[in-house]
């Protein structure tokens, strides 16, 4: 996404690029660990084409969005093991990334893309912007994540947009919590809910994809219709949703806002001390959409070989077990362990919604254009 929305409140406060420092690594070492299949290799599981001996290094840049984060001993490790720099390059949020790749597309501005999402996949594709390559290693995926991947990119980590309530709002004012999406257009929660603009958001498209899935292409509208008679809010990006208008995450007047499954426990991880023993927000779990996050190697790259490996690499236990406290997501292989503040406190929807990325492509703009109709105008 994600992604303006892949929780900008908390992610790290660091820099757009992050270039750690080159590691020298004999060039057997290099060749082993860039694998087959690559420029310069014999691809299959060939051995590689012969380099000079000595040092070799190469620099891999990761075109993302502003939200990626990853704790950066994992890319000093990297870089040492492999002779690889990872070279990250954010460019704004999820829309901004897959459109400045799909004009670049060929002559790409990088050799690797990660965040690209299952609402934007199908433009990305359609535009050339991936050489398409499957990670060996997602054999550990659970299969749905690959749905309309068609083996050209590789899925990385998935997390769910839901609705997020203030309990403690709730509970002072003696009010039961909505346990339906369809609850939220009861009158009883009027002028308590706040959305982002799917025009704008990551979080917001999601979650007009989820009231599409939930209600239909034909009753998507007279839902959307019953939330404006009941006085929903909305907001152009998350952060003014979630920091501006919610009663628990700013000093607004909503309990009630678009937000992520794992939003509680990062309330946990991000509040001062002494901790709280439990997050004081809940997550509404019916009618949460599901949001893929992939990476793909960049049609035109001059690092075939080493973009497959980092690849690779954003698959790799490390990486993987790092995704939960970086970016407040869920790891894409099954088998990864969670942090017990994940464990104890993410929300798990039984039944998120989905929707196949080429049909998302196909009605984006329409279904975008409807609700702006419906809800804004």
């Amino acid at each position: 996404m994600p992604a303006e929305g892949w929780l900008h409140l908390y992610v790290f406060n660091r820099s757009r690029v992050l270039l750690v420092a080159l590691a020298l690594v004999t060039a057997s070492g290099f060749s082993a660990a860039c694998g087959s299949g690559g420029t310069g290799g014999t691809g299959g599981t060939g051995t590689a084409a012969a380099v000079p001996a000595g040092p070799t290094t190469v620099t891999i840049t990761l075109v993302t969005h502003d939200a990626f984060a990853v704790t950066e001993s994992l890319l000093s490790e990297f870089a040492e093991r492999t002779g690889i720099t990872i070279k990250i390059a954010a460019t704004g949020d999820a829309g901004d990334v897959v459109n400045r790749a799909a004009l670049t597309a060929g002559n790409p501005e990088g050799d690797v893309l990660f965040g690209v999402d299952n609402t934007l996949l199908s433009r990305a594709v359609q535009a050339g912007v991936f050489e398409p390559y499957e990670s060996p290693a997602a054999a550990g995926e659970s299969p749905a994540l690959k749905i309309g991947t068609g083996g050209v990119v590789t899925p990385i980590d998935y997390g769910d947009v839901c609705v997020n309530l203030d309990d403690e709002w709730f509970a002072a004012h003696n009010l039961p919590e909505p346990t339906s999406l369809a609850e939220l257009a009861n009158p009883r929660y009027k002028g308590l809910l706040v959305v982002e603009n799917p025009a704008t958001s990551s979080p917001g498209l999601a979650f007009l994809l989820a009231t599409v899935a939930r209600f239909g292409a034909a009753g998507y509208q007279d839902y959307w219709r019953s939330l404006r008679a009941n006085d929903v809010l909305v907001e152009n990006d998350w952060t003014s949703a979630y920091e501006g208008q919610f009663t628990s995450g700013g000093k607004g007047s909503r309990p009630m806002v678009v937000s992520y499954a794992s939003s509680p426990p990062a309330e946990i991880v991000y509040a001062a001390a002494p901790k709280p023993l439990k997050p004081s927000t809940s997550v509404l779990t019916d009618g949460c959409f599901r949001q893929v996050e992939y990476a793909g190697v960049l049609a035109g790259t001059k690092n075939q070989a080493a973009a497959r490996t980092v690849v690779d690499w954003l698959l790799s236990p490390q990486f993987q077990a790092d995704v939960p406290l970086s970016m407040f997501v869920f790891p894409a292989i099954v088998s990864t362990p969670l942090p017990d503040v994940f464990v104890r406190f993410a929300a798990k929807p039984t039944r998120p919604l989905t929707m196949d990325p080429a049909v998302v492509d196909h009605n984006r703009s329409a279904w975008i254009d409807a609700w702006d109709q419906v809800t804004l105008r």
